[in-house]
């Protein structure tokens, strides 16, 4: 094995959808030195825990997949936590990394960072331009502060110790691990669970919020992984070419961008319903469209796989698979 595949790869948030597919990505690739720690073996919150880890294990390189992550009703019932909890464990876990000597470390971010009206498709400059989406802010300030620290201490930093830093932000993500819980999912997970649901006790018509016109991008969190251990391999001189300092995080998204009455109707067939979609327009709509600007990564030599069809079919094999045990 090359030297390159034995480094020492801690992936925190390693349970999680993109921190599971990461792993998976990187053994796919020959890596075979990977260390994970559940959240019972290191509370990521907990100074004290995650310097005497890093201590202990001094890796490599770092993916920093780990965050308190949920949908709007738990962003909006829950702000404390998801600002204080994101917060407390990018500061421990980068600041350490690099007081332990960890040179490359990707952290993983997420499209709300962006304004509510952000131009479309939302590329990387137009972070701090404007306000965030309400229901989210504190994650998304959480979010905001990650970039700002892996650009400060390589400002600081890079030259002097030889770390690089890198942070990538993704597009809405679905697929293996995804969370399925009624309140706290995402539109695709919900969607597939509403669907499976009707299929099973036979509904007749299944109704959606809102008018189905609005746009959203997705991505399968397979390419996600891809692309994260993409960034992170690439050279220093060629991911330099395509940031800047201040603006050195990096999109990560499909291309294209779906409204969701045609994302609906795609969950629908993936599941076999076969009754009737409906949209109910006294619900509200949400910020009419949200599509990032992935040509950045592109230029870089990377680009998606998996097509929503193909992705939606594995993601509700995968959802079977879970109820069924």
């Amino acid at each position: 094995m090359s030297i390159h595949l034995s480094q020492k790869i801690y992936v925190a948030g390693h349970r999680g959808m993109v921190g599971s597919a990461i792993v998976r990505t990187l053994k796919e690739k020959g890596y075979e030195n990977i260390i994970t720690r559940t959240h019972a073996e290191l509370d990521l919150i907990n100074q004290a825990a995650v310097q005497a880890f890093f201590e202990t294990e001094k890796p490599d390189q770092v993916y920093l997949a780990a965050a308190k992550v949920g949908g709007i009703y738990a962003n909006n019932t829950f702000p404390a936590e998801f600002i204080y909890q994101n917060l407390m464990m990018e500061s421990n876990v980068i600041h350490q990394a690099f007081v332990s000597g960890v040179k490359k470390l990707l952290f993983l971010g997420s499209s709300c960072i962006y304004p509510k009206l952000a131009p479309q498709p939302m590329a990387e400059d137009a972070l701090l331009t404007g306000l965030l989406e309400s229901t989210n802010e504190p994650y998304a300030v959480a979010k905001i502060a990650g970039i700002k620290l892996c650009e400060s201490y390589n400002r600081q930093y890079g030259a002097s110790h030889g770390i690089d830093y890198r942070s990538v932000m993704p597009t809405n993500l679905y697929g293996p691990g995804d969370n399925y819980h009624p309140e706290n999912s995402h539109v695709i997970p919900a969607l597939i669970r509403r669907f499976h649901e009707a299929k099973e006790s036979k509904l007749p018509t299944v109704t959606i919020w809102g008018t189905g016109t609005p746009r959203r991008e997705f991505l399968y969190v397979h390419d996600m992984a891809a692309a994260s251990v993409f960034v992170m391999d690439l050279d220093k001189s060629i991911y330099d070419q395509q940031t800047e300092p201040m603006c050195s995080h990096i999109n990560v998204g499909y291309g294209a961008d779906v409204t969701i009455a045609e994302l609906a109707n795609a969950v629908g067939a993936a599941v076999g319903y076969q009754g009737n979609i409906d949209f109910d327009p006294t619900k509200p709509d949400g910020t009419p469209r949200k599509w990032m600007d992935s040509s950045r990564l592109n230029r870089l030599g990377w680009n998606p796989l998996v097509n929503l069809n193909d992705g939606l079919q594995s993601a509700y094999q995968e959802f079977l698979q879970r109820t069924t045990k």
